[in-house]
């Protein structure tokens, strides 16, 4: 009888999953309805803005736009990288748009928000990577809204620190990067993407900005071990990452990566209460949680514990 390959090994040790089965009964979902739905999509549209909850095809979409909250998307809807879990399409973007920066703040303050999310597509055809767009609106929505709260999910930077300082420098008060997979995948998922370079982005913000806390995201479904992810939960926490997401992976199209195994709604709670035990301050685990799904409450729950490990 053949010994199995630590891949395979792995495998069998790992959580109970579903082999290219059809979706499970707890990722369907009924979409509910909402006034502030269409007020919302309607804001985001006249404005000329994107969202990623939008271009992503985010499961969540429904319910944050009708509780009024949305990820604003800057420097544009396309993609110098070619991410094959992502729905973002990609090709050669635009040059920045120097009024979006006030758009969003303007959009935000409409709304009546008091915590926003920003990201972007990821511009290496930018010297800085566009840092200093996501400088611009950091700024302008401080400046539009009274004790805004401001979080960041940004690319890479391709390492550039000096890129990353510019971006710090603006005072964001949550700095999110997801590292998405486990490194054995990242030729396949995300082939243009180092996974130490983005743990090292959050080495180098805890050095740079110790205050601003940091904050890293995971999808499960797309062929990782439970052994390879704890491993990466060890380095986001040695690192300084002190908030976790985890997500169910769903292809987004045919041309997408397929979906490897569906997660019981139980495997994730496992993981939350794992996370959380290795001393993550905070953590988000679900098939439907997505790096900004209710980030302020993620947000208000790490400072509160930061609080209670400081007394």
């Amino acid at each position: 009888m053949c010994c199995k390959n630590e891949e395979e090994k792995g495998r069998d040790a790992g959580v109970k999953r579903y082999q290219r089965a059809r979706k499970p009964a707890w990722l369907r979902r009924k979409l509910p309805t909402s006034p502030e739905y269409e007020r919302v999509r309607k804001l985001i549209g006249s404005s000329c803005l994107h969202t990623v909850c939008q271009e992503a095809n985010c499961p969540n979409q429904w319910e944050c736009f009708s509780s009024r909250t949305a990820t604003f998307m800057i420097l544009g809807e396309t993609c110098t990288r070619g991410c094959r879990f992502c729905n973002i399409h990609g090709g050669n973007p635009l040059p920045p748009d120097p009024e979006e920066p006030r758009r969003v703040a303007e959009a935000a303050r409409e709304l009546g928000l008091s915590y926003v999310v920003v990201t972007s597509v990821t511009r290496d055809d930018l010297k800085d990577g566009g840092a200093a767009h996501f400088a611009a609106t950091i700024r302008a929505l401080k400046e539009a809204i009274k004790g805004v709260c401001v979080e960041v999910l940004i690319p890479d930077f391709q390492g550039d620190e000096k890129a990353l300082q510019t971006v710090l420098a603006a005072k964001p008060d949550v700095l999110n990067h997801n590292v998405e997979t486990v490194p054995r995948l990242y030729s396949r998922v995300r082939p243009e993407a180092v996974y130490k370079r983005s743990v090292a982005l959050f080495r180098k913000s805890k050095r740079l900005a110790p205050e601003i806390p940091g904050k890293s995201g995971l999808m499960l479904g797309l062929g990782e071990t439970e052994g390879e992810v704890a491993a990466v939960l060890e380095d986001l926490l040695d690192a300084g990452v002190s908030m976790v997401t985890m997500g169910q992976y769903l292809q987004p199209s045919k041309e997408h990566l397929p979906v490897e195994a569906y997660m019981e709604p139980e495997v994730f709670e496992a993981w939350q209460k794992r996370a959380l035990a290795m001393g993550f301050l905070d953590a988000a685990c679900g098939p439907f949680v997505r790096s900004s799904y209710k980030a302020r409450e993620l947000f208000e729950h790490e400072k509160t514990q930061e609080k209670r490990c400081t007394l």
